[in-house]
């Protein structure tokens, strides 16, 4: 039986969506058209006890800072190349400072019906999507951290707006699962 206590995010949960809403945010400032860009996750409080952190980005660290332990702050990474994303993602390693990972990507989606519609060739494919009418650009920010959690943000590039970006924890698996794989163990 599921109680309403179940469905209460944890501190956790709502610091991912807090830092995603904000890389999502940055994100729209700089505009569409985008290379993928790759954030590290890490405990504000954490950089903050860094030796050698220059005041100025301490001060503006503070100034975002909710005080809690699980506050986090995005670190921008690289740009990555849109091919093989989810490959590149899957070898990747972080240090164990960082407490999860996030990429902001941008995609053109169209109904699932249009999509079935497709040729099977993968250059023609994607030629035929991307030229449809109904087709949609979005920009998609995900975020998940090494305790399981994941949350997305996502925005129509016809709907440009910050009241107008859907949010929630499973809107796009396979990125959730790529990013996840990014954190895990390395094997020896």
């Amino acid at each position: 039986m599921s109680t309403s206590q179940d469905l209460t995010p944890t501190a956790r949960q709502v610091a991912l969506a807090n830092v995603v809403v904000d890389i999502e945010r940055t994100a729209a400032r700089v505009g569409w058209d985008h290379a993928p860009t790759l954030y590290a996750l890490v405990p504000t409080g954490r950089l903050l006890d860094q030796p050698g952190l220059p005041e100025d980005l301490a001060a503006q660290l503070r100034g975002s800072w909710d005080g809690g332990e699980d506050h986090l702050s995005a670190i921008v990474q690289e740009d990555l190349p849109e091919e093989d994303l989810e490959e590149i993602l899957g070898h990747l390693a972080w240090p164990d400072e960082v407490a999860g990972a996030a990429l902001t990507v941008e995609r053109v989606v169209v109904p699932p019906e249009v999509e079935a519609q497709a040729p099977s060739d993968p250059e023609a494919a994607l030629d035929y999507i991307a030229s449809h009418p109904e087709a949609t650009d979005v920009r998609l920010a995900v975020g998940v951290l090494r305790s399981g959690e994941s949350w997305s943000a996502v925005r129509s590039r016809s709907h440009d707006s910050d009241d107008k970006v859907g949010q929630g924890s499973r809107l796009v698996p396979g990125l959730v699962e790529a990013l996840q794989a990014s954190l895990l163990p390395e094997e020896e």
